[in-house]
């Protein structure tokens, strides 16, 4: 990460981080849900070999696309990276990676989603040539993972285990669907499940069987979904954890401390998700000749 830099497009492109504020926050407006979009591109990105914009690309010319992976299930508004991309393109063409566009855009939605605005963030990164979509199991834990297992993965990555509770608490906005959940549920309501709340859970998953393309879904906070707050970690103390992932923070002695800090201190848990997000956007990027800068996110440039 040494060759990123602060304010790397000062020269080259003076406006580019401002022309990304500017279009996340208009896209914020209009579809408040880009947001959460733009902070989850990053863990979807970033965890996979390198930052570098790989998720991005479509199928097509041998690429197979990340985003087709089961890991990637449910994510969307990738149609609105272009439009950032466009703004860019306009003032200074084939300047800005695709890379740094989905670290800035994460930095710019985790703040509209009054979670800590991360000034430190640093770019530089090149795009992939490639996809990794035939080796993401190997790098995304899936939520029904152990524990043990999700911190080994961030760990490898640099982050440590008050980094991953912390960046789980991104599970503090937006939706999870059915599919992910019904196992907590059917046959039988897991046992570490607040009642009242798998009540709740049942309503906005009436069939153990959900459509992947049904709008079927619930929030892990039903409070405050649209804000990045340490009410996740509150939830998660009353047993209302919505994913298995979640709610193991509180049973395994090492996390259960820094879930208790957390719950009780949304200052200290915005210092350490910020600290986390900007470890995980400075994972191994490509810099210098390595990689390039896509013309358009969703295609590797033509030779």
């Amino acid at each position: 990460a040494s060759q990123l830099q602060l304010n790397y497009y000062a020269k080259s492109c003076p406006r580019a981080e401002e022309i990304v504020k500017e279009e996340v926050t208009q896209l914020y407006h209009k579809h408040g849900n880009t947001a959460v979009s733009w902070v989850r591109n990053l863990f979807h990105d970033c965890m996979v070999k390198s930052c570098d914009a790989s998720l991005l690309l479509e199928t097509a010319d041998g690429v197979i696309s990340e985003k087709t992976a089961k890991r990637n299930f449910g994510m969307r508004n990738f149609k609105y990276i272009d439009t950032i991309k466009e703004a860019l393109e306009s003032e200074c063409p084939m300047t800005v990676s695709c890379a740094d566009i989905i670290a800035l855009s994460a930095r710019e939605g985790a703040a509209l989603l009054e979670g800590p605005y991360i000034s430190d963030m640093k770019t530089g990164r090149k795009d992939s040539t490639e996809s990794y979509n035939s080796v993401i199991d190997d790098f995304i834990p899936n939520h029904t993972d152990t524990l043990s297992l999700v911190l080994s993965r961030f760990q490898s990555v640099g982050i440590d285990t008050e980094g991953v509770v912390a960046l789980l608490g991104a599970h503090s906005v937006g939706r999870v669907h059915c599919v992910n959940m019904v196992n907590r549920l059917y046959p039988d309501v897991d046992p570490t499940l607040d009642p009242d709340y798998a009540n709740y859970l049942k309503r906005r998953c009436p069939n153990p069987q959900p459509d992947p393309k049904a709008v079927e879904y619930a929030r892990n906070d039903r409070e405050t979904p649209m804000v990045i707050d340490n009410l996740y970690y509150k939830n998660l103390m009353s047993h209302k954890g919505l994913l298995i992932i979640d709610q193991q923070l509180t049973s395994d002695s090492t996390t259960y401390p820094l879930v208790e800090k957390m719950a009780s201190d949304n200052g200290y848990f915005h210092d350490q998700f910020s600290r986390g997000l900007l470890l995980l956007s400075e994972n191994n990027p490509l810099t210098g000749d390595e990689g390039e800068i896509r013309r358009d996110c969703r295609f590797v440039n033509k030779a």
